[in-house]
């Protein structure tokens, strides 16, 4: 694989030759380990890092499976939620996106790509939007910087990533949660707006997502936190996370009996809020029925070709605010770091680390995820 004509003019140093890699070559099959070439030029304002682990994402399993609603350029290394040791800062780099010094050695957290040229990076304020995004584990590992993807030995942070500095008192484990999983909640609670002390909150699903959602609810303020999700041991950890109502799937199988208990906790008139982690299209159509008149309703785990049926005079005769999140920009990469490094001794997200994996292990760690065995287990690189 030979670097393109737009590298020339680059800064270059002694680098590795090779990164061992997790790489997905056909939805649905197993990931191979492969030696994946590592850029020997680092472009102005990018960074090259030895990742030290990439936790494993319910995306990462929906994207092996060939899930998703986006596109995907194969072959691609897989994982996005990845935490690397600076090797080699690029031209321009001193300070990461807030404004702290970098330097070799320092631990990072970093972002998909935007442009800052279009609509939505200058006008809406959304750069997640952003019409010329770049996105970690979307593109091939064949073409220019090739370390795409998180599963890797070496990463590289692109020009445009956003990046930030990781506090020295967040341990690795608990910062790649901020790469992907609690980026997204924050930026769902920002899209969301305020809480107040009366508000009732209903949180769909407990995965990662979920769980971390309960508990930047309570912290927020919400007067009850109604968790709705399964298995046995995701909903005791969201008892610990915050949850003060746990509606069992498992027990409960209708919607109809989960919406009769909220009905019964809210005097009838439904949740003030509800907050859509799940990533099942049919809880959409839950969600629509949970929310009282008027509430607000958050939906952030949809990225799959599923559909559902819905009655959509539902929205209008309730006049709901219904508003989608997508995904993160790096000040919510910065908040979830912020909040962990604020409430780590008070909320115990280390037991939303389930197990620790090596590379070579990544297909079962995979299928394990996949079978809802494990929470976030995390795969060690270094």
């Amino acid at each position: 694989m030979n670097e393109s004509k737009s590298e020339k003019g680059m800064a270059t140093m002694e680098i590795p030759k090779l990164s061992r890699a997790a790489v997905l070559r056909n939805f649905g099959e197993k990931l191979q380990i492969e030696n994946v070439e590592i850029p020997q030029t680092i472009e102005p304002r990018a960074v090259l890092v030895k990742n030290q682990m990439s936790s494993i994402c319910g995306t990462d399993v929906h994207l092996w499976q060939g899930e998703l609603n986006l596109k995907v350029n194969l072959p691609v290394i897989l994982g996005h939620e990845m935490v690397g040791e600076i090797v080699k800062l690029g031209e321009e780099v001193s300070v990461d996106s807030i404004g702290n010094p970098l330097k070799e050695g320092d631990r990072v957290i970093w972002s998909h790509a935007d442009c800052g040229n279009c609509y939505y990076c200058n006008v809406e304020k959304q750069p997640t939007l952003c019409l010329n995004r770049r996105s970690y584990m979307y593109e091939t590992m064949e073409k220019y910087p090739y370390l795409m993807g998180g599963f890797s030995e070496y990463g590289y942070i692109l020009p445009t990533s956003g990046r930030v500095k990781v506090p020295d008192t967040v341990s690795s484990e608990l910062a790649s949660l901020c790469s992907c999983a609690f980026r997204s909640v924050m930026n769902s609670f920002n899209q969301l707006g305020s809480i107040s002390s009366e508000d009732i909150v209903v949180v769909q699903g407990t995965g990662p997502l979920g769980l971390l959602a309960i508990c930047v609810a309570k912290k927020a303020g919400a007067k009850s936190v109604i968790a709705i999700g399964g298995p046995e041991e995701r909903l005791s950890l969201a008892e610990e996370m915050g949850a003060d109502i746990i509606i069992n799937i498992s027990i409960e199988k209708t919607m109809e009996s989960r919406n009769a208990i909220i009905n019964n906790l809210t005097n009838g008139l439904g949740a003030d809020i509800v907050l859509e982690y799940s990533g099942h299209p049919s809880a959409f159509e839950e969600g629509l029925n949970y929310i009282r008149k008027n509430g607000r309703y958050v939906v952030v785990g949809q990225l799959g070709t599923g559909k559902v049926e819905i009655m959509p005079s539902l929205i209008t005769a309730k006049n709901l605010k219904l508003i989608g999140s997508f995904s993160g920009g790096i000040g919510n990469y910065y908040q979830a770091l912020k909040f962990i490094e604020k409430y780590q001794y008070e909320v115990p997200f280390n037991k939303m680390i389930t197990n620790i994996y090596y590379l070579e292990e990544i297909n079962e760690a995979l299928e394990s995820m996949k079978d809802f065995k494990e929470i976030k287990p995390i795969i060690k690189l270094a």
